[in-house]
């Protein structure tokens, strides 16, 4: 097997891994009632800790798939995570998906596959530099800052926050992955120490902003954060790790075309009247008891929409 196709088959998996756990954290975040958000019920709740697992899984393919494809190739392929779990919360919700989030998806899916045709290319041999790697940090974090800043409403700004975190841990690991497996230098170089450190603090942003942005549904929150990601992962691909989009002229049209779709099925998800979060709410109140930490009575329930 080529290295192309071995990494469309891990980011394939590790998509799926994905789609399971953003259902789970969608699922508990939707339990969570006024007063009691945060980071501490979470971590006494099992099915958090079942998402975080779910997490580390995927994450550990899409490393591996990182290996052997470039990020405009490797990033876009997460838009699967959104065409498995919307079908899959809609199930465990006990309903049908709606004709609007059917729509959604498959706008936001048509975009990436358009930007995801006009990427390819060998297996990455570049890397960021110290300098390069920290000032993407320090930028992400700043954007990441003003975008969730205290007294924002949990949602898409969240979501994209989430995206970019995400994204940015992506470009990181891919760099962490060729250092690494690259013999010409001592493993634990300062490179590859401070790239892991961002790695693991991007990762974990990442997580916990999702999280919070999953309070108000799954289908839009999720269908941000697969569009943001792929962006921030792609820019710095082509910035700063000398990737390029194919096609010439034809393909930059394209992919420019393909993320306009893409936002446009975004902004559909966000207009659908019933969410995965209220589904499964109404579905499922019985489990909200089996949440360690949690005792919630069904009338006390909130419910928000993106």
């Amino acid at each position: 097997m080529n290295a192309t196709l071995l990494a469309v088959a891990l980011s394939l998996v590790s998509a799926a891994a994905y789609a399971a756990a953003a259902v789970a954290q969608e699922r508990l975040a939707s339990r969570v009632t006024e007063g009691r958000s945060g980071v501490l019920p979470m971590l006494a709740s099992g099915t958090w800790w079942s998402s975080v697992g779910l997490n580390a899984a995927a994450a550990l393919l899409h490393v591996a798939a990182l290996k052997y494809g470039p990020l405009t190739l490797v990033q876009p392929l997460g838009a699967l995570t959104l065409v498995a779990a919307v079908p899959l919360g809609a199930r465990l919700a006990g309903r049908r998906v709606t004709r609007l989030e059917w729509r959604g998806t498959g706008l936001t899916l048509i975009g990436l596959g358009a930007l995801l045709l006009t990427a390819s290319g060998p297996a990455p041999d570049d890397t960021l530099t110290v300098p390069e790697a920290l000032t993407v940090a320090a930028s992400t974090m700043a954007v990441i800052g003003l975008l969730s800043r205290p007294g924002t409403r949990p949602g898409l700004r969240h979501a994209t926050a989430s995206g970019f975190a995400s994204g940015v841990a992506s470009a990181l690991t891919q760099t962490l992955t060729v250092a690494v497996t690259d013999r010409s230098g001592p493993l634990f170089s300062p490179q590859v120490v401070i790239v892991a450190v961002l790695v693991a603090a991007f990762a974990a942003g990442g997580l916990l902003l999702s999280q919070t942005a999953y309070r108000g549904g799954l289908g839009a929150p999720l269908a941000v954060v697969t569009l943001a990601n792929p962006v921030a992962a792609s820019v710095i691909g082509v910035a700063l790790l000398g990737e390029r989009l194919q096609g010439g002229a034809g393909g930059i049209l394209l992919a420019v075309a393909g993320a306009a779709v893409a936002a446009y099925g975004v902004v559909v998800l966000t207009r659908s009247p019933r969410t995965v979060a209220a589904e499964a709410t109404e579905a499922v109140p019985e489990f909200l008891a089996s949440i360690p930490g949690q005792p919630v009575e069904p009338k006390a329930l909130h419910l928000s929409r993106p």
